[in-house]
């Protein structure tokens, strides 16, 4: 049974990968900053997989401390662990910091522990970011000229960074970019952003929805393809897009979940004026700035046919996170 290494396993996106895994015989090792996480994630995970494999290690993306520990043994390395939120924070580097410098921490521990293969969880903000509309394959990256906000800077250049490492072949390296993440979080650990915006429209604390369309994808579809990016032998290499093809609205959920009973969930959309007034003194506002207008699709046919991948519908995917935020 080989060991694989899952950073930020405490996370939305590391629960369900730390899941897929178990589920298919690997021995699972999780990095948690805090051990008194530990407890929760065994509780959580214990409800979907054999836990009898999976142990914890204490690292933080901010510190040297503890990562050749983590790596010691391991297969592979699946590096999920970085900070998603929309608000634009004050200091762009309390994102930037632990994307890039954890990247680079974590690779350079695989290297030297001679471990085969890392896959990293990246973004499609890493590729389209400060772009026009259009289509975007695998080979596009955002622009850092452009004012894209600290979170797809951070991305950008955390797999830049990533790619740097693994020029000289000592590890094969694949990223999995995913879009705006849907479906139902394990547990009560589902902090991240777009739970946080689907629960604040199912609860009617958005009394608008703002007119932005976005590449998504199911969380279990990411975890998936972690796993399948991780074992397919023709992925090294390889940046691979997990995303709808075609952008999907945020007013299309909000009708969808309206339509499964969820009444407080707004129908007015919010005019983009709004949207950029209100980005001069609310940091989630101003985050959303650079989306409105855009329309961007993606070319996933590699995705689909390397890694034999079959979305989830959306629609699925958004009343499902509902239903477990509700719970």
């Amino acid at each position: 049974m080989e060991l694989v290494l899952v950073t930020g396993i405490s996370g939305y996106v590391g629960q369900h990968v730390a899941t897929e895994l178990l589920n298919a015989g690997y021995r699972v090792r999780g990095t948690v900053r805090d051990e008194a996480k530990s407890a929760s994630v065994l509780k959580n995970l214990g409800g979907f997989a054999d836990t009898k494999n999976l142990e914890f290690v204490k690292a933080d993306l901010l510190n040297d401390k503890g990562w050749d520990d983590a790596v010691k043994g391991c297969a592979f390395v699946l590096h999920i662990a970085s900070p998603f939120v929309l608000a634009v924070p004050k200091d762009e580097n309390e994102l930037i910091a632990p994307a890039v410098e954890g990247t680079q921490r974590v690779l350079n521990a695989a290297k030297r522990a001679g471990v085969k293969r890392a896959v990293l969880t990246s973004s499609v903000v890493a590729m389209t970011s400060g772009r026009a509309s259009g289509n975007y394959g695998t080979d596009s990256w955002s622009d850092l000229t452009a004012n894209i906000g600290a979170y797809a800077k951070s991305k950008t250049l955390a797999e830049q960074a990533a790619w740097e490492i693994v020029k000289d072949g000592e590890i094969e390296l694949v990223t999995i970019n995913p879009g705006f993440m849907l479906g139902p979080a394990i547990g009560k650990s589902g902090d991240g952003q777009s739970i946080a915006m689907i629960a604040g429209l199912i609860s009617g604390k958005l009394p608008m929805v703002p007119q932005v369309a976005m590449g998504m994808v199911d969380v279990r579809d990411v975890a998936k393809l972690h796993v399948a990016a991780m074992k397919d032998k023709k992925s090294a290499g390889k940046r691979y897009i997990a995303s709808t093809a075609e952008p999907v609205a945020m007013s299309k959920l909000a009708a969808t979940l309206r339509g499964a009973g969820y009444s407080k969930v707004p129908s007015i959309k919010a005019p983009n004026f709004m949207i950029k007034m209100m980005g001069l003194f609310d940091r989630e506002a101003k985050g959303m700035v650079p989306e409105l207008g855009r329309m961007i699709s993606y070319d996933i046919s590699d995705t689909v046919d390397s890694l034999n991948w079959e979305p989830t519908p959306i629609d699925k995917s958004v009343l499902e996170m509902a239903a477990s935020i509700s719970k």
